[in-house]
């Protein structure tokens, strides 16, 4: 298991939106948490992203999901109850969905996992971006993540929640960008250490996992709950958008148009 601390790899803008980010998803989180349990639970499936929902969308119908939810007492007893909730399929219902999801998270610990994978990850995509490109690349990748995820399980009436899918849209930019930049990383085989990897290798495991993970679901095994093909569309996005959106953005102190021109400058060796 690796576990990135943080990279070697320094950057000059401050992440502003990085860490914008990052405070809206922890005051989000907080806000979520001092709900009563059953309305967690239901400002998930309403505000979360339901696969059926988006597919039913069009068909004038709305969908009814039934969920149990625990109902805490006065004196600490929790009762557990069947929910039944009608959803709207209409496009103006459906469609913020694919941001809200974002930013609403499972628990503190799902939240501060992937806010941490961002702060060490992101600050350097903002830097190369700027500030409003990479807030927009952010947004996108979870967008196109979360289809990813639906195309997998388009009848899927169980809510999809987390910042995963736009984090790993970050980590597919960063692998493509930075792929030897050194990460300072604790690594659990065997014995625990730290050592410094290269971008490429850290993240690249991490997708391989993801990927693997994301087959054997499809294949009918059983797995924990999480949304593995969510993070692999996030990734392969970055990896396609980054390239793409670096192409109009100056990198600091640098023209993009120099930086292009360095990358496809084939010198002959012998001058």
């Amino acid at each position: 298991m690796l576990f990135p601390l943080f990279d070697l790899n320094p950057h000059r803008r401050v992440p502003i939106v990085t860490l914008l980010i990052i405070a809206i998803n922890a005051g989000v989180t907080a806000w979520t948490w001092s709900l009563p349990q059953e309305q967690q639970q239901i400002l998930a499936v309403e505000h979360g992203f339901l696969p059926a929902r988006l597919t039913a969308m069009g068909k004038g119908q709305p969908i009814k999901v039934e969920m149990e939810a625990r109902k805490r007492l006065w004196g600490g007893w929790i009762v557990p109850q069947q929910l039944k909730l009608t959803l709207s399929t209409q496009p103006a219902d459906v469609y913020p969905t694919f941001l809200t999801t974002i930013f609403l998270h499972g628990g503190w610990g799902h939240m501060l996992m992937n806010m941490w994978m961002l702060w060490v990850f992101g600050n350097n995509i903002e830097d190369r971006l700027g500030h409003v490109v990479y807030a927009a690349f952010y947004l996108v990748g979870g967008v196109l993540a979360t289809l990813v995820f639906w195309a997998t399980n388009p009848e899927g009436a169980i809510p999809v929640i987390g910042a995963s899918g736009a984090v790993a849209a970050v980590l597919g930019g960063y692998a493509v960008t930075f792929p030897t930049a050194k990460v300072r990383t604790l690594v659990f085989f065997v014995l625990i250490t730290i050592i410094d990897l290269p971008a490429l290798a850290v993240l690249g495991i991490w997708f391989v996992m993801q990927l693997m993970s994301g087959l054997m679901g499809l294949w009918g095994a059983v797995l924990e709950p999480v949304a593995f093909w969510a993070h692999v569309g996030g990734f392969v996005a970055g990896m396609v958008l980054m390239p793409l959106l670096s192409l109009g953005s100056s990198p600091p102190g640098k023209d993009w148009r120099k930086e292009i021109d360095e990358m496809f400058r084939f010198d002959d060796p012998r001058g």
